[in-house]
């Protein structure tokens, strides 16, 4: 971040019981009233949300990342409660473009906590390039390298694996996965996943998906009869209990493969 990148903390940075909650001015380079505020749950939640509304998710390495942790050991410390009723700060995140490049800038009270200047391609929401403008069509593996960029830092699990797995079947015209192909790697990363702890530790969909067509044996052309199949195996497992849980993920493997059936049919 050209602004200065957000110091974020870290839980042994800090005594089990520190004297004072973890402020601002102690994450950020913030001046006056503001670099003397404790950060609060209600501040990092809106600030989340700010992110989630104008670019899509929370993002790596951003302030709202920075201050989920200070407002959680700030929490854990007894400083702020989940439950204050006082006024958050006037959170923004804003997002321009300048040429070939975006500059994305989130501020409390008017003092800037994060910049940063990211390259910017100009394609369609879809996340699927040239191909949705150019009316070629798309195919399986450039559907899901779109969630490679939608929501690759999600850790794999069994949902994806199974999805993703259906695709690859659907692309190679074969009755089972191959061995070493992005189905068996998402298989196999959903697996390990469940036995580690930390998510910072766990295999991402990016770590899976990213040029995916390269990864796959056989590429082809998406079609309703591709994302149907992927939309099932993504959301009909019979140990799903919870409502939410019926529908598909979005911006994940079977939301980005019947964008592409949709783009196809129409193209």
């Amino acid at each position: 971040m050209s602004h200065g990148q957000p110091k974020r903390p870290q839980a042994d940075e800090f005594p089990l019981l520190p004297h004072e909650p973890i402020k601002y001015g102690d994450v950020f380079q913030v001046s006056g009233g503001l670099a003397s505020k404790p950060i609060s749950p209600q501040d990092a939640a809106a600030m989340k949300a700010a992110e989630a509304s104008v670019l899509g998710q929370p993002q790596r390495g951003s302030p709202a990342v920075a201050m989920h942790a200070a407002a959680a050991i700030n929490q854990a410390s007894g400083f702020v409660s989940c439950h204050d009723t006082a006024k958050s700060q006037d959170i923004t995140v804003t997002k321009t473009t300048a040429g070939e490049h975006r500059v994305v800038t989130e501020t409390v009270d008017g003092q800037v906590l994060g910049q940063r200047v990211e390259a910017h391609a100009p394609v369609v929401a879809t996340g699927f390039g040239s191909a949705a403008i150019d009316g070629d069509p798309i195919t399986i593996g450039e559907a899901l390298e779109a969630v490679a960029i939608s929501v690759g830092d999600k850790p794999v699990d069994q949902r994806h694996a199974e999805a993703i797995s259906t695709a690859e079947i659907r692309a190679t015209g074969e009755k089972n996965v191959r061995p070493g192909g992005v189905g068996a790697t998402a298989q196999s990363a959903a697996t390990l996943n469940s036995h580690v702890m930390l998510r910072e530790d766990m295999t991402k969909l990016s770590d899976i998906l990213t040029d995916a067509t390269e990864k796959l044996a056989v590429d082809k052309a998406v079609t309703n009869e591709d994302a149907e199949a992927v939309y099932a195996a993504e959301v009909q497992f019979p140990w799903r209990r919870n409502a939410e849980e019926v529908n598909a993920e979005p911006g994940g493997v079977a939301a980005s493969m019947a964008t592409a059936a949709k783009l196809n049919q129409q193209n």
